[in-house]
């Protein structure tokens, strides 16, 4: 039972006829902050005095006297200057943990209303590897399909991979010009990759040195406006004086900026103009970004040698790129690319013109969108398509084909205008009734507070930094098992196997943590710690558990099946009931903010609660063999709660580490 939304239920019930809405006010109840006082706790009465000009105590004894919850709480307490306070009854608390004893779902009941959602994540250009910059879509994404599959919803999860852009014409330009077969031979993708950064470089090189004057001239301006207004004559107007102080720190902040881009640009040439090579490459090939362009439109004109190499390419690509998923433990229901869409993308176009949604503006075909400066463009004046254009035939297959009614895209932030242009445009071409919902997330930040980049200023490759997280879990586990006082219990294989799954978990852990909203650190220390909100600590807490039924040689599903008694006598095991009970709640709320950072949490809690328990109320040296029972129950229920909530997280667990 989800027991929060049970109370706001019943406070809906008891609020009608003191508002025309009860239902917002309903859903002030929360748990309780401070279990001292109960279990849950509303704030409602203090809210609605002041609409009604009454004093919040008598609003809130009103609320109460017209509250039917006396069969799962206690009497409900009035405190301060309002609250009303709720205690579970414990008869009601243990009821519910007899229940989860023999329940496979641990109390999660199936949404009443499933709908059909298709999840877009991941996404990666596979004509590269994948790098850290594809971690957060991919594993959140993956969280969300997992949460919403076990909340009841019908779920497709598709990865919407970039296979037929611009990045392909760079791949066949710099197949075509500088292939080092024998590299290519021994193994393609890794070719492939130095060819993709190659033909960037030469072209960002060339770039750079087009536009390094103007930089230069901005970064000028930029400093003389900034020097003038610092030297302007004192103000005695104390509003004029902030006035000028704010002007004159986003100048500063300005000069900054171009002071940033001129320095990259340098490096950029410098880099190449160093290296004998790069820069007799970058002579040789002047127009490489022009050149790259064409080839990509030789192939998207359906030219017969492009379209070989791409068919060459995509193979190996996606294999590659599927070695990250396989040991990232994600699985995608499609996996449909822009090369997908292609075909249906001038019909589409097409019918934007008809219906008079798109218009043709300075060659170009686009969509206005008001309150928005920018169009949506679903033609280049060159005759090119746009992931705009693609984007919005994906949706009509997903409704047409899939009959999907809500569709998660769970992009960077940085994407944000892209998806607020792209979700109106779709509700004006007939797709109003589509739940559309942009998951943003923040970015994954180095020491620095900058973008998580190797020593040599590259991104970090995905596949890299999962072997290194295992390399630093093998660490511990060795360290760990040589230290047990009876002697190392696991052999190499089982060690190996452990430090896999504790490595990948701690890299999912650490991202699906945090508010997706915000960037965050990477850190090594803080992912891998046996203690805090960290995967190690959930699994170390699972493999405790284990733990005690592998030291009384207890089986724990005949234990279960044996249907014993739960006894609610300490406080440590009425809190750690509590925090069992509100599983349901949990998941619900998860599932409908799409936040994962909502269960693991819960799970740091749950972990906690156990682990009191644990110090005050010994299991396997209980004073009685009912009190015995009822703690290997709890234990048990513990460890299936946090197995199942790992689980929802793409994270696995292990029973002995």
């Amino acid at each position: 039972m989800n027991i929060l939304n049970e109370l706001r239920t019943r406070f809906q019930a008891a609020l009608a006829g003191f508002c025309d809405d009860p239902a917002s006010f309903a859903w002030m109840v929360k748990p309780a902050q401070d279990t001292r006082f109960g279990d849950y706790q509303a704030n409602c009465a203090m809210s609605l005095a002041r609409q009604k000009g009454v004093k919040p105590p008598e609003l809130a004894k009103q609320i109460v006297d017209r509250l039917e919850v006396s069969d799962l709480c206690e009497a409900p307490t009035i405190a301060g200057p309002g609250f009303i306070n709720l205690r579970l009854r414990n008869d009601w608390l243990r009821g519910q943990m007899q229940q989860l004893i023999g329940d496979e779902r641990l109390g999660v009941l199936p949404a009443a209303q499933p709908r059909r959602i298709v999840v877009d994540y991941s996404s990666p250009n596979v004509a590269k590897p994948m790098h850290v910059g594809h971690l957060r879509s991919s594993v959140i994404g993956d969280a969300v399909c997992r949460i919403l599959r076990f909340a009841g919803h019908a779920v497709t999860s598709d990865n919407h991979i970039g296979d037929w852009g611009t990045q392909f014409g760079m791949l066949i330009y710099g197949y075509k010009h500088f292939l080092d077969r024998e590299a290519y031979d021994r193994g393609a993708v890794g070719e492939l990759a130095r060819l993709y950064r190659l033909v960037n470089q030469l072209s960002d090189y060339h770039d750079s040195i087009k536009r390094l004057p103007e930089l230069h001239d901005a970064l000028a301006a930029a400093r003389t406006t900034h020097d003038e207004t610092a030297t302007l004559p004192a103000v005695s107007d104390k509003a004029l004086d902030e006035t000028r102080k704010k002007s004159l720190r986003k100048l500063a902040v300005r000069v900054a900026e171009f002071e940033q881009l001129v320095a990259a640009a340098d490096q950029t040439i410098a880099a190449v103009e160093s290296d004998e090579t790069l820069r007799s490459l970058a002579g040789a090939h002047r127009q490489i970004a022009v050149a790259s362009r064409e080839e990509t439109a030789k192939l998207h004109a359906g030219d017969a040698a492009n379209l070989a190499l791409w068919q060459q390419f995509m193979p190996a690509c996606l294999a590659a790129m599927q070695t990250i998923y396989d040991r990232l433990n994600i699985k995608f229901d499609l996996v449909l690319g822009e090369s997908f869409y292609q075909p249906f993308l001038a019909e589409v176009v097409a019918n934007l013109e008809q219906q008079q949604i798109a218009t043709t503006s300075n060659g170009a075909v686009c969509v206005f969108i008001p309150g928005f400066e920018a169009p949506f463009i679903v033609k280049k004046t060159d005759g090119a398509y746009t992931y705009a254009t693609t984007d919005l035939a994906t949706i009509r297959y997903r409704v047409e084909t899939l009959s999907a009614d809500t569709m998660l895209y769970v992009v960077d932030a940085r994407q944000g205008d892209h998806f607020k242009l792209l979700f109106e445009t779709a509700r004006k071409w007939g797709y109003d009734g589509v739940d559309f919902r942009h998951i943003s997330f923040g970015t994954v930040l180095g020491d620095d507070n900058r973008p998580f980049k190797t020593r040599s200023g590259d991104t970090v490759g995905l596949e890299s930094l999962l072997d290194e997280s295992i390399v630093r879990a093998r660490a511990i586990v060795d360290a760990n098992d040589d230290r047990k006082a009876g002697g190392a219990e696991l052999d190499a294989g089982e060690r190996a196997k452990i430090a896999e799954t504790v490595g990948i978990g701690a890299i999912k852990y650490a991202d699906l943590c945090q508010n997706r909203e915000s960037d965050y650190v990477f850190s090594w220390d803080k992912m891998l710690a046996k203690t805090g909100d960290t995967a190690t600590y959930m699994q170390y807490a699972f493999a405790r558990v284990c733990g005690i039924f592998r030291k009384g040689g207890i089986d724990r599903a005949a234990l279960r099946q044996a249907r014993g008694e739960i006894e609610l006598a300490t406080p440590s095991e009425r809190a750690l009931a509590l925090q069992l009970a509100r599983f349901s709640e949990v998941v619900d709320q998860a599932a409908a903010e799409c936040r994962p950072n909502v269960l693991t949490h819960y799970l740091f809690e749950t972990a906690n609660s156990f682990s009191t328990f644990f110090e005050h109320c010994p299991v396997l040296k209980a004073e009685t063999d009912a009190s015995r029972t009822s703690r290997l129950l709890l234990a048990d229920l513990t460890a299936r709660v946090v197995k199942q909530g790992l689980e929802l997280l793409g994270i696995r667990t292990i029973e002995q580490m």
